[in-house]
């Protein structure tokens, strides 16, 4: 049986954790889901906790004590799975932006198909985002490409947050070096896979904006995705990354 988990960070998400929870466990492939919830004042981690009588064994639950940034919720989340033996760690939101069945696409492409890491990617094939405003599609569309010119990475959907990585992966990038945690995080996990020269490929989803919560966006987000990028390339120059 493959062992893989699948890593949710939640901060006020009362109204998605059942569903989101029971829409991976529906799925054919024996996922486990680990919960990294950061103290939500809305009591998303004692909803965990009930739904763990239902999912023994299967659903586990890390709780924060405070707001620390998605980044860093996952970097304790991969922490997590690498120390109880998981082969395939997946990044996925609990909002269902991204769809849960597309996790079995994501597994298949590094179990199946020899990738090292999957991106659930929203523009290899054309923009496919829903229910996202204009200026929002185009400042997330024209940030990868402008990721591309500053990396060179050949990466269609840089800041993507839906994605399967594998165990060797997560070692060999050194976590504990890891230093932003909003969209940079996600352009600088897959940069640093891209130097070590492990192999990713791009799986198209359909991104579908949140019908329940609240978004997490903010402008200090933004700023540290478009000036960390210029970091990752000039450390990367001078060998530090």
């Amino acid at each position: 049986m493959l062992k893989a988990i699948v890593v949710i960070p939640t901060y006020n998400e009362i109204e998605n954790i059942d569903n989101i929870i029971d829409a991976v466990f529906s799925l054919e492939s024996h996922f486990h889901v680990l919960i990294v919830d950061d103290n939500s004042p809305d009591g998303t981690s004692k909803r965990v906790e009930e739904l763990q009588q239902k999912y023994m064994d299967r659903l586990f639950l890390s709780t924060r004590t405070k707001k620390s940034g998605l980044g860093t919720a996952y970097v304790h989340g991969f922490k997590w799975a690498l120390s109880h033996g998981y082969e395939y760690v997946f990044e996925m939101d609990a909002d269902f932006s991204h769809n849960p069945k597309d996790l079995e696409r994501l597994l298949f492409a590094c179990a199946s198909s020899n990738a090292d890491v999957a991106i659930g990617s929203r523009y290899s094939t054309g923009v496919n985002v829903v229910n996202w405003p204009l200026n929002r599609v185009l400042m997330s569309y024209f940030a990868s490409i402008y990721v591309k010119m500053i990396t060179g990475m050949k990466i269609h959907d840089a800041t993507a947050g839906f994605i399967c990585y594998r165990r060797n992966v997560l070692e060999k990038i050194n976590l504990d070096r890891i230093k932003f945690i909003g969209y940079a995080f996600q352009i600088e996990m897959k940069y640093r896979a891209y130097v070590k020269k492990f192999k990713i490929v791009e799986v198209p989803i359909i991104f579908t904006d949140r019908t329940k919560g609240q978004s997490k966006m903010s402008g200090s987000i933004i700023r540290e995705a478009v000036f960390g990028v210029i970091m990752l390339r000039v450390r990367k120059i001078f060998n530090q990354l």
